[in-house]
């Protein structure tokens, strides 16, 4: 999942403010009417009066947002009703710089409400209930601000979100918010109100972007290391929330996965396209380090193959991270025999000017890694056609092989290209690849945009051992867990169902010829270990992935959104898992960290060939 997008950094300079969204008007017959701020919020996620105009809504100014394209303002009435669904605080949407108001302010607005969705209808994400075109005056200054509701372990649900019961197309948003029940619309009945978390664990890092995630639930699924595990589609973590601040960016604190932000946390609760449920901080808790260390594997033994895989996030020649990346690689992972790289671009990355070449990214890494104390590794990889393979456009991400020569050696065949498929073949009772490396199945249809395996045969103390490299398709485009449609749609799979079927049909190729052929397939799979991507992949058992060989609270080896997940896996036959003679490690070096050179941790097997 590349992260160096540009579309998302261009997003996300004003991801507070949502920057891509629409706005739907249900009703265009417009009338004047004074009401207050939780008739306009409703029981429900839609306003009753969306697409007509209010006179005279009463608030208290509780934040003002000076930036982004979503600028404006909170109101709160300081005299809620006693429905636990309705909110009592609405965002004043003002276009520009708000002027004339400030914090404290008893204001009264006239505008028309809508319902804004950011990042677009098409997104799935739910909506914002606003005043816009608004006209403000101010009544009064210098007032006490509502009390912020605390948001506790004990009042956010367990249960996530309806289960079938929705809409015909699956949207909750007709439906009665029931706060005590599920979590959605306990944070839904929360929008735009002052409120407060009180002394939480940070599960997701702070991002470039200014923004972290904590939980409100402690004990939810914790792991050693702070992180809160996601094991199921039906354990979304409840507790989670994302944290952004309205102050300077710069006083934004740089935490850790594991940290804490002691004290209070209040303002406003927004929605966003990345994340969903906000809370929007004028006051931000100090942060207490916990001191999360980065990890280290073993070193193989002699008689052990040690396999990674690593993806080194959009590499090209001009970044800055050759040696940190380097220094991973020899001192935390132990300089693997065979390292699958994904991500590796071309010479000149994003630069779209045709070259497909990746051998400076390459050869600049590996003496990086000859610089940090390492073995000098030889590299084996095939070019992609331009543009053919998807990733940052001009950049030409492709799987690479590094492999210690000393250790291991590679059994060359020459013939293959971009578009000619490797296969396998018999030689004296043994399997081999009719090209290495090649790639598998280049032109079928489940590879479109998307990078191609690669497969190499290897050689260590006189045995094959087939490695495949993978990188499947990314999950954007998927809705995220905050969605109006519950459960949300994971249209990405369908693409790596078709990857995974592909990639395990060679994978029985080889074993139908040899059955005891030791066979590892490895990379970002974009995927969970208990998806039906996985299950696709491992097949009838010619396959398994060895992260399962971890106790469930280490089966990560990525975190978003708060969530600690896995992507990243390394898959075993047979004859590798039948003696259980081998040891997996996911390293966290990277994805729990604010530092991070690339948001993947990489993945360590060891065994005995």
């Amino acid at each position: 999942m590349p992260s160096k997008s540009s579309a998302r950094l261009a997003a996300l300079t004003v991801a507070a403010a949502c920057s891509a969204a629409s706005t739907i008007v249900l009703t265009t017959p417009a009338h004047a009417e004074s009401v207050r701020i939780h008739d306009i919020q409703g029981s429900t996620r839609m306003s009753p009066y969306a697409g007509k105009q209010v006179t005279d809504v009463a608030g208290i100014v509780t934040g003002i947002r000076t930036y982004g394209s979503s600028r404006g303002f909170w109101i709160q009435d300081p005299s809620p009703d006693a429905d636990p669904a309705t909110s009592e605080g609405v965002f004043v949407f003002t276009s520009s710089t708000p002027k004339g108001v400030a914090v404290g302010d008893s204001v009264t607005v006239s505008g028309t409400i809508s319902e804004y969705v950011p990042g677009g209808t098409t997104s799935g994400n739910q909506s914002i209930t606003e005043i816009t075109k608004p006209t403000t005056t101010v009544v009064s200054s210098g007032h006490a601000l509502p009390a912020a509701t605390a948001i506790t372990s004990r009042s956010v649900p367990a249960a996530y979100a309806p289960a079938g019961d929705t809409a015909a197309n699956g949207s909750i948003n007709a439906l009665p918010l029931k706060p005590s029940k599920y979590a959605l619309d306990y944070y839904e009945a929360l929008e735009g109100m002052s409120v407060r978390v009180t002394d939480t664990r940070v599960v997701g890092a702070t991002d470039p972007y200014t923004e972290l995630w904590v939980t409100v639930k402690p004990h939810e699924n914790r792991n050693r290391r702070g992180g809160t595990v996601y094991g199921s589609y039906d354990a979304q973590n409840t507790g989670r929330l994302q944290i952004q601040s309205l102050g300077a960016t710069a006083d934004f604190p740089k935490a850790n996965v594991g940290d804490t932000l002691t004290g209070t946390t209040a303002g406003p609760l927004d929605y966003n396209q990345f994340g969903g449920y906000t809370l929007v901080a004028s006051e931000l808790g100090t942060l207490k380090s916990a001191g999360l260390e980065r990890e280290t594997t073993r070193k193989q033994r002699s008689s052990e193959l040690s396999v990674a895989t690593y993806n080194v996030e959009n590499l090209d020649p001009t970044d800055d991270t050759f040696a940190a990346h380097a220094s991973a690689i020899v001192n935390n992972l132990k300089s693997p025999d065979i390292v699958s790289l994904e991500e590796i671009q071309d010479n000149n990355g994003a630069q779209n000017d045709g070259t497909v070449a990746a051998d400076q990214t390459l050869t600049k890494l590996i003496d990086a890694i000859a610089a940090a104390g390492g073995p000098t590794y030889d590299w084996r990889s095939i070019d992609p056609a331009d543009g053919a393979d998807g990733g940052q456009p001009g950049g030409n991400i492709r799987q690479a092989f590094l492999f210690n020569p000393e250790r291991v050696s590679f059994a060359d065949r020459a013939g293959g290209d971009a578009t000619t498929a490797t296969g396998v073949t018999k030689i004296r009772g043994k399997a081999h690849l009719t090209l290495s490396p090649g790639r598998i199945a280049p032109a079928d249809e489940a590879w479109k945009n998307s990078r191609k395996p690669l497969a190499g045969e290897f050689v260590f103390r006189g045995r094959s051992v087939f490695v495949i490299a993978n990188h499947f398709g990314s999950k954007g485009g998927d809705q995220g867990l905050t969605s109006q449609y519950q459960p949300p749609s994971r249209s990405s799979e369908t693409q790596r169902h078709q990857q995974a079927t592909v990639v395990n049909a060679f994978v029985k190729d080889i074993l139908d010829t040899q059955k005891n052929a030791d066979v590892v397939t490895l990379g970002d799979i974009n995927d969970f270990e208990f998806s039906r991507t996985t299950k696709l992949l491992e097949g009838r058992g010619e396959l398994w992935s060895a992260i399962k060989s971890l106790p469930r609270s280490e089966r990560y080896s990525y975190v978003y959104q708060g969530n600690s997940q896995v992507l990243d896996q390394i898959l075993i036959s047979p004859s590798i898992r039948r003696d259980c003679d081998f040891e997996y490690d996911s390293v966290h070096v990277n994805a729990e960290f604010n530092d991070q050179i690339s948001d993947h941790d990489p993945q360590v097997l060891r065994f005995r060939p």
